[in-house]
């Protein structure tokens, strides 16, 4: 039987050109922010209630990340705020290089802040750096109280977490306190915001002022 011989890590392979986009993104001053989370967790309703606030304070662009159509590029744009898509076509996460390939569709000199929407899924995203400065994992109530030690390397390679639909929480029979203790036993140091409606207002507290101070700690 013939052996295949594998010469090239293509996780640093990965990490090297990472590490390359981190460089250019830093050259122009640019924060970046890696959203993960399950398909239906919240991820694109999030962006589009914060990106309006977040926009009127600096300039920002989203690359969107499904495996396939462009509804959530479609969705982002009607903020106002720049999207372009990446179709993975079965593909579970983005890489650096589907990053990399996406710069000159995005005027990099005229950005601060660059969102990317990764394709929903709790595994394989979080293996796959892009040239980050924040990882945001959403995770919604609907998900159940146990998820966060269910997928505890999620939890563990994020800087924070938005526990999203806590307006729902009641009736899908979960705890959002429960569900935020979770999230604190496998990562105590880690960021915690919520999401929800409240009186008909969509609200994630704190979560802008977050994105812009890290932002500020950038420069």
């Amino acid at each position: 039987m013939s052996q295949i011989k594998v010469n090239t890590d293509l996780k640093a392979l990965n990490n090297e050109i990472a590490a390359q986009n981190k460089e250019k993104l830093h050259s122009c001053g640019i924060l970046t922010v890696d959203v993960l989370g399950s398909p239906g967790s919240g991820k694109t309703t999030l962006l589009e209630n914060i990106l309006p606030e977040l926009a009127a304070k600096c300039r920002v662009a989203v690359i969107e990340g499904d495996l396939a159509t462009e509804n959530d590029a479609r969705r982002i744009e009607k903020t106002g705020v720049k999207a372009v898509q990446i179709n993975t076509n079965g593909g579970c996460h983005l890489d650096a290089k589907m990053i990399e390939r996406q710069f000159e569709k995005i005027d990099l000199e005229n950005t601060d802040v660059l969102v990317i929407e990764n394709v929903g899924n709790l595994v394989c995203p979080v293996s796959f750096a892009l040239g980050e400065d924040l990882r945001i994992v959403v995770l919604s109530t609907a998900e159940g109280e146990d998820k966060p030690l269910k997928y505890p390397t999620a939890m563990l390679k994020t800087d924070a977490v938005v526990v999203s639909k806590t307006d729902i929480a009641e009736y899908v029979c979960v705890s959002t306190d429960k569900l935020i203790g979770n999230i604190g036993t496998v990562n105590p140091d880690v960021k915690i915001f919520t999401a929800g409606k409240t009186d008909g207002e969509y609200r994630a507290e704190g979560l802008v002022e977050y994105i812009l101070e890290a932002r500020k700690n950038l420069k």
